[in-house]
């Protein structure tokens, strides 16, 4: 039989909670290239639908690790989900959270097209997010718009957290600056910056970075499912939607002390 792998599964110590299309699976393919990190490829979906399978089964997803190394997991709905942050509290108050987060209109333009490509038959995004397009009146009941209010959903991680254990990464600028970007968050979670410069280049057919790799070998490019061609929206509803937004990313720049500069 095969030796056992060194190491141990140890639950994670920082947790990629947020947000959907936003930029999540770039952090995770980013930063499991990095020595001291490992992470769980898939998402677990343990503190939102899974949980009353227990720690021991959510420890047993986890990749082994030495002492030296995190462990590291991404389900993007934890943000939006009520019970995440009491329960990952509850599994240690110490955990680290990252959320991507990107101009709400555009991740709400990204989500209906992901969905888009699974329904075809969906009413259309303008349908969708107005109760009353005349009226200008945006429905927040639908998830691609409810999401996008990310003060909103902060102040439920912060009744257990506090700011300084949530990191925020814009999601834009890992698109434009990954290592700068990555480089914060190898200082957040405590290890030393490997992720430079020289690990990225920019494939403009896709319009993301990919990772070069030691040794020439292939570089590594995020999946198919990525870089998707939005659907083209009018653009007076998506002046509505970014009015509609305004007040919220305001709020959200002053709670977290950080201007996303979404206007």
């Amino acid at each position: 039989p095969a030796p056992p792998r060194p190491g141990a599964q140890r639950l994670p110590q920082a947790i990629v909670v947020g947000v959907k299309k936003g930029g999540t699976r770039a952090v995770l393919e980013f930063i499991r290239v990095h020595p001291d990190v490992r992470a769980l490829g898939t998402e677990p979906h343990f503190f939102d639908r899974n949980y009353e399978r227990g720690l021991e089964w959510y420890r047993s997803l986890m990749p082994r690790t030495l002492d030296s190394q995190i462990t590291v997991e991404k389900t993007p709905s934890y943000f939006v989900t009520k019970e995440a942050p009491r329960r990952i509290f509850n599994m240690s108050r110490e955990t680290k959270l990252i959320v991507v987060v990107r101009n709400p209109v555009t991740r709400a333009i990204s989500d209906y097209t992901q969905t888009l490509s699974k329904k075809p038959d969906i009413p259309t995004f303008e349908g969708l997010s107005f109760r009353n397009r005349s009226l200008g009146l945006v429905d927040t009941s639908w998830s691609a718009i409810r999401i996008g209010l990310y003060a909103l959903h902060l102040q439920s991680w912060l009744q257990y957290f506090p700011l300084s254990q949530i990191h925020f990464v814009s999601g834009e600028r890992l698109i434009t600056d990954p290592a700068g970007e990555m480089g914060k968050v190898q200082d957040f979670l405590g290890v030393r910056r490997v992720l430079t410069d020289k690990h990225f280049y920019f494939n403009k057919t896709k319009g993301f970075p990919c990772l070069r790799r030691a040794g020439g070998s292939a570089p590594r490019c995020l999946g198919k499912s990525k870089g998707r061609t939005h659907v083209q929206i009018d653009a007076d509803v998506i002046e509505q939607l970014r009015d509609f937004y305004r007040p919220h990313n305001v709020k959200f720049y002053e709670t977290v002390g950080q201007d996303f500069r979404w206007e």
